[in-house]
């Protein structure tokens, strides 16, 4: 496994290029073989080094490579050795990997290596024939054409793998809508069932509740003064009774279709409201409400009471979780298309295993609760073509947002 991973097929086959060209050159001098050999293994080391994917070890790769191809050339010949091709090695490594600008200085490096050796040429016995200088314009276009062509090529696989990148994450992010969509689907299926099954249970009960209550107001009438006993004991049955018959009507508030009536409203009036009637609460509740509105959200179309009633739950349930003299945020903001409501507390927070049944009825972590509020809450978003989502971390506090379309 191990000889698989770092010495693939295309490695052998590239070790055997370079022991042919090291047997089979027009220099197999032992200096000429340690030239190739060195660009051979500085090319293999390239695939297999985290640090030459980087620029600045490509632009490392690339100077070694140079400078043993000068090397190379500069012992066979020069300007005249049969080895100048060499230099295509790191000019082609150079323009794959860097930018254009990168990859053109790679080049003009690259051919003036190469024309340098020009100043070491005698030049009282040596004259550059018109033959000869055309061989040199030619070679240096050579340089110029392979590195542009390369460059070129390699900026097309990087823009092709940039759009599959953007498809995948596309499709990722569909996915993760589509698993959202679900979500929603399943549990709106379950708030159908449980809304009918509630209706149902609500209406059953209010006839015995009644007679219930009506028992229990004659027998304090009938009974002894003298009889504390009994009178207190009709006095709780009538309390409970009370308190069934509220429990019944939220049942029947989250069972029943909502009736929306859309109005173009300044939703910060509808939020002042809802802190207007959290402040008025008994027992009063010990929390301080900062208000953060954002002065660029307009008029929205919303129903104003029903609204009023999501953003009093919200803030109900923050100062119930938020420690005395707790903040709660009231914040605002305009996105692309629609109005966001943050309801924003540093209370206790939310277990993330509750966090997918929070907004489902008859689920709540209170002693005392029902576990209708949130749904209902959710409900009356979803009647407004909103979302609402939840952010929560035990002990840091929680986020709730909601979001309204504009129009």
């Amino acid at each position: 496994m191990e000889v698989t991973r770092y010495l693939r097929p295309h490695d052998l086959l590239w070790i055997a290029c370079i022991g042919v060209l090291a047997v089979f050159g027009p220099d197999r001098s032992v200096e000429s073989i340690i030239f190739i050999a060195g660009l051979g293994t500085i090319q293999l080391l390239e695939q297999k080094i985290d640090f030459f994917q980087s620029y600045r070890g490509a632009l490392a790769a690339f100077l070694i490579k140079l400078v043993l191809c000068y090397l190379l050339i500069g012992w066979t010949d020069g300007i005249q050795s049969s080895y100048f091709w060499v230099l295509l090695l790191p000019v082609v490594s150079a323009a794959t990997v860097l930018d254009l600008l990168g990859a053109s200085v790679a080049i003009v490096l690259a051919f003036g290596a190469y024309l340098s050796f020009w100043l070491f040429l005698d030049r009282s016995t040596w004259t550059v024939e018109p033959e000869q200088q055309r061989e040199l314009i030619l070679r240096v276009s050579l340089l110029l054409i392979v590195g542009f062509l390369a460059n070129q090529l390699a900026a097309a696989r990087r823009e092709q793998t940039r759009k599959y990148q953007v498809a995948a994450e596309q499709l990722a992010e569909a996915n993760q809508t589509l698993k959202e969509a679900e979500a929603a689907v399943r549990r709106s299926e379950r708030l159908a069932a449980l809304g009918q099954m509630s209706a149902g249970l609500a209406h059953e009960l209010r006839n015995p509740l009644g007679t219930m209550k009506a028992s229990a107001e004659m027998l304090v009438k009938n009974v002894e003064s003298s009889n504390e006993l009994a009178r207190e004991m009709a006095g709780f049955i009538s309390s409970e009774v009370d308190r069934t018959n509220s429990l019944i009507t939220r049942f029947l508030d989250f069972a029943r279709p909502l009736a929306v009536r859309l109005a173009r409203t300044d939703l910060h009036e509808v939020l002042d409201s809802a802190v207007a009637e959290l402040e008025r609460h008994q027992p009063p509740l010990d929390v301080v409400i900062y208000k953060n509105y954002s002065s660029e959200v307009p008029p929205i179309p919303l129903d104003a009471e029903l609204m009023e009633r999501v953003i009093y739950n919200l803030l109900l349930n923050a100062a119930q979780a938020s420690p005395p003299q707790g903040p709660i945020t009231l914040k605002t903001r305009l996105l692309d298309d629609t109005v966001e409501i943050a309801v924003i507390d540093r209370g206790s927070g939310i277990d993330a295993t509750h966090l997918e049944n929070i907004f489902n009825p008859f689920f709540t972590t209170k002693s005392n609760g029902v576990g209708l509020g949130l749904a209902i809450v959710s409900k009356i978003v979803d009647e407004h073509g909103g979302k609402i989502t939840l952010e929560s971390e035990p002990g840091s506090g929680t986020v709730f947002r909601i979001h309204l379309c504009l129009v």
